[in-house]
């Protein structure tokens, strides 16, 4: 079978925080979401339409073998970086944003003004939380990192229980005591 060049594969895992449905074209990962694969790739399409992605299969792909392994992997405490290849797919400052997030290391935060001021658009802070927002791959492009200039948990599409738990999971957060 000949796949066109911008075909979409999904896969869901389960996870301990959950379903996680992840996508990748035949360059790399583009997409990971919270939920059950129906449910997100349904929620992705005005998204696959923008970008002009061909077919939709559910199917795992060697790219969906290798990040589910590496997101377990980081589930079990036992991955601190992702190697695997991404096609990212938004606009030039979304893209710039995005990279910057993978630069914040494992077990840290940054601010939403730190990001502006490392990308070189200092005032950019709201537009720095529009791009963290509508990043497609979250976790292994670590928005969950970004957190408000005074410490506070905000802005997390996926809410921000699961912000809070991917933060503890890393040692970024004290764990709540019982």
């Amino acid at each position: 079978m000949e796949e066109a060049e911008n075909d979409l594969f999904y896969s869901q895992m389960n996870t301990s925080i959950g379903p996680i449905t992840i996508a990748a074209s035949n360059q790399g990962v583009c997409a990971l979401y919270f939920g059950e694969s129906e449910e997100v790739i349904n929620g992705m399409k005005p998204w696959i339409q923008k970008y002009k992605i061909g077919d939709v299969f559910q199917e795992d792909t060697d790219i969906l073998e290798v990040a589910k392994k590496q997101l377990h992997e980081y589930f079990d405490g036992d991955r601190t970086e992702f190697d695997m290849p991404l096609d990212l797919y938004g606009t030039s400052f979304q893209r710039s944003t995005w990279k910057a997030l993978q630069q914040i290391p494992y077990g840290e935060t940054r601010s939403y003004k730190q990001i502006a001021d490392e990308i070189g658009s200092p005032r950019a802070v709201r537009a720095i939380g529009s791009a963290n927002n509508k990043n497609p791959i979250s976790i292994i492009v670590p928005c969950h990192r970004v957190i408000g200039s005074n410490g506070k948990m905000v802005g997390y599409g996926s809410g921000i229980d699961k912000k809070e738990y991917l933060l503890r999971l890393e040692g970024a957060l004290q764990p709540v005591s019982s």
